[in-house]
């Protein structure tokens, strides 16, 4: 088992990312191959790579935030992402994670390793989880802005599998966002989508909205990328908002008690909500439906999120992800 990791993807690239891939390699024995320029990461990494099993590939190059993807994969052959993307096409890594560009990220995966069969889309799948009642997955968070009712259809069979296969849930129950419940509300693609859906195998529990979404209501949170990406910005300006109030309080608390502020923070459950907040703490998102296994970390990872997401990598590489989604397509 060998994660490749992107040490030049990410805000805190790359002292944060090797720091991360390097408590990932002690706490999950995992073998770690960072992906950046070597001059640099022998500096970081150097004393450990003998005894965590860590090892060096060079990728002079680095595809920004703001760049075109499709562009700066084919004029950045040597890049990070691309080279990384490479080590699982030729067997040398079971996983790749990167913090850097989601669009160049997905392109690169799609281009190198391709998509399973019989899915026509794949889609990035993001875990949230607000109340803590358990995982949900939207699909798609951001990888198809443009969707017809069938890719949708398969967007819900790609979050079950996931679920099924890393969190081990029998029968995730799928919603369908949409602006009501009833069966014939929302736009053509809803209720299009919602016929494919009451036929199919799925356990699927109709539409839901969006105040259902932080309620635990479905486990699979179905929509078009575009829609999905919203969302998903939205919870993570809100979580940011409410983790910056939560601290702000406690340390008024704090001062006005003379208390303590990491002792009242667990004794006020506050630890866990900044952990439930925090959508760093989920480790990534996943590439569903690329014949692969590649996580979308998130760009302002720090070292613990970086942990995290190898550890989402390494289950996704060790309960065969990508050949579960293969077999079930086809079947």
């Amino acid at each position: 088992m060998r994660i490749a990791v992107d040490t030049s993807g990410g805000e805190y690239a790359p002292h944060e990312i090797v720091k991360g891939a390097i408590k990932a390699a002690r706490e999950y024995e995992v073998e770690i191959t960072l992906v950046g320029k070597k001059e640099i990461l022998y500096v970081l990494a150097g004393r450990h790579m003998g005894q965590l099993g860590i090892n060096i590939v060079d990728a002079s190059q680095v595809i920004g935030d703001e760049e075109s993807a499709v562009e700066a994969v084919r004029s950045k052959p040597d890049s990070s992402i691309v080279v990384g993307t490479n080590l699982v096409k030729e067997g040398e890594a079971s996983a790749f994670v990167s913090a850097g560009n989601t669009g160049a990220l997905f392109y690169s995966a799609l281009a190198t390793l391709g998509k399973i069969d019989g899915i026509d889309r794949p889609a990035i799948g993001a875990l949230i989880n607000i109340d803590g009642s358990g995982p949900v997955l939207l699909v798609d968070a951001g990888a198809n802005a443009d969707c017809r009712p069938n890719h949708l259809a398969q967007f819900a069979r790609l979050g079950s599998t996931y679920l099924r296969e890393i969190f081990a849930l029998d029968s995730p129950r799928v919603g369908l966002l949409n602006n009501g419940v009833e069966e014939k509300r929302g736009n053509r693609l809803a209720q299009e989508t919602h016929q494919l859906l009451k036929e199919s195998k799925l356990n699927f529990i109709g539409n839901i909205e969006g105040q259902d979404i932080s309620g635990g209501k479905a486990d699979v949170i179905v929509t078009d990328g575009f829609t999905g990406n919203i969302v998903l910005k939205t919870i993570e300006g809100l979580s940011s908002h409410w983790l910056y109030s939560l601290t702000q309080g406690g340390q008024l608390f704090s001062k006005a008690y003379r208390l303590p502020l990491r002792a009242l923070n667990r004794d006020l459950g506050v630890d866990s909500w900044t952990k439930r907040l925090d959508y760093r703490e989920a480790g990534g998102a996943c590439l569903l439906g690329i014949n692969g296994n590649v996580i979308k970390a998130h760009g302002r990872s720090r070292a613990n999120a970086v942990k995290n997401a190898i550890e989402l990598a390494k289950k996704t590489a060790e309960r065969g992800l990508s050949q579960k989604i293969k077999e079930e397509s086809n079947e």
